[in-house]
């Protein structure tokens, strides 16, 4: 634990461990945060940072005067964090953080002046037709933004980029066919379910409940390809909690689907931390990763990107290889570019920065 950032994240990611891994089970109590702090050698804050983390993703819950406990189990797939009321979507919208609306776009200089810088460095290439996957200066600079974010080493050749999200379901239609049950969110955003219905894809609107998809909904499902947005659904605001997201992985296991996690809006978060994608989270290649720069870069970047497990590579590549890239080259170099000099993460930190300043201001 070499700095102030990673002693509070490695102490999280040390107790979520022992939790997910059975050493604390269900409804122990954690050891108090003076007692933690002695035992990593750090201060009572740095512990109070990592527990806060911990309840935040739903692996603890606090309990006034008595202390931390767990509250997460892999077996109880109808755990229900808080028991709250179904009547959620009024609350939780309140809740909700309209990047756009209150954050900073992308700097529209900035963008600009990489864009010349772009076309006077590689001259004629910029009219070169993209290979299907996107460039591989592109995809390189997406693995290692990945890696760095959201803890997911992935190889450039499990990355194919595409013009905008829809797009990208699009292919997954045309990989997966028309014979299986698409599983939306319900509500969701609209958009999603029209292009898996455009495609001749079959929907399963599964209703959401405070923490994501309801348990019943989701087992009694006859899905095979389940559409989620783990970190916080349109338009309802549901953010779906560390045993939810487990909750999705037993049950592509036990029905041998396949789950899209749509990652929207996730790089601003409000926590310390990013939440733990469901993609890293699965260690069975049943997850694919979804993402898109409309948000983090501004609303005519119609830029977006998935993650495939290397299991189906070969499958998608069958099924969409003859496709050519539909992202014009020279997009792709610049937000190459834009992610490789570090423009992207500083502009995410910022809209980051005034989100939690607008939020303190507003509980004043």
């Amino acid at each position: 634990m070499s700095d102030k950032k990673t002693k509070y994240i490695t102490i999280y990611e040390t107790i979520r461990d022992d939790i997910v891994n059975g050493r604390y089970r269900k409804g122990a109590k954690l050891p108090s945060k003076r007692v933690t702090a002695e035992k990593y050698d750090v201060s009572v804050i740095t512990v109070e940072h990592a527990y806060e983390l911990l309840a935040e993703e739903g692996y603890i819950i606090a309990r006034e005067k008595s202390g931390f406990f767990v509250a997460y189990d892999d077996k109880d797939t109808y755990y229900n964090p808080a028991g709250r009321s179904r009547d959620i979507y009024k609350e939780i919208k309140k809740e909700r953080t309209e990047v756009f609306g209150g954050g900073v776009p992308f700097s529209a200089s900035i963008y600009a002046r990489t864009c010349r810088r772009v076309m006077s460095e590689v001259g004629d290439y910029i009219m070169q037709k993209s290979p299907m996957q996107g460039l591989e200066i592109l995809r390189d600079a997406i693995a290692a933004y990945l890696s760095r974010s959201r803890r997911m080493n992935v190889d450039i050749s499990q990355i194919i980029v595409g013009a905008g999200a829809e797009y990208l379901y699009g292919l997954i239609v045309q990989t997966f066919g028309r014979n299986v049950i698409y599983g939306i969110e319900s509500p969701s955003y609209n958009v999603i379910a029209k292009v898996y219905e455009s495609g001749g894809a079959r929907l399963d609107m599964l209703e959401l409940g405070r923490d994501g998809i309801e348990s019943e909904a989701l087992w009694n499902s006859k899905a095979k390809i389940l559409h989620i947005s783990p970190y916080r659904s349109f338009p309802s605001g549901v953010t779906a909690s560390a045993i939810k997201r487990m909750e999705y992985l037993a049950w592509s296991r036990e029905k041998d689907a396949i789950i899209i996690e749509d990652d929207f809006e996730s790089e601003f978060t409000l926590s310390r931390k990013t939440m733990d994608t469901v993609y890293a989270m699965d260690d069975d290649g049943r997850v694919i990763y979804v993402n898109t720069f409309t948000q983090t870069i501004g609303p005519s970047v119609r830029a977006a990107y998935m993650v495939i497990p290397k299991n189906l590579k070969e499958l998608f590549e069958e099924k969409t290889g003859f496709l050519a890239c539909p992202l014009p080259t020279l997009e792709q170099l610049i937000i190459a570019e834009i992610i490789n000099n570090g423009d992207f993460e500083r502009h995410i930190n910022r809209v980051r920065r005034n989100n939690k300043n607008k939020k303190i201001n507003d509980k004043h």
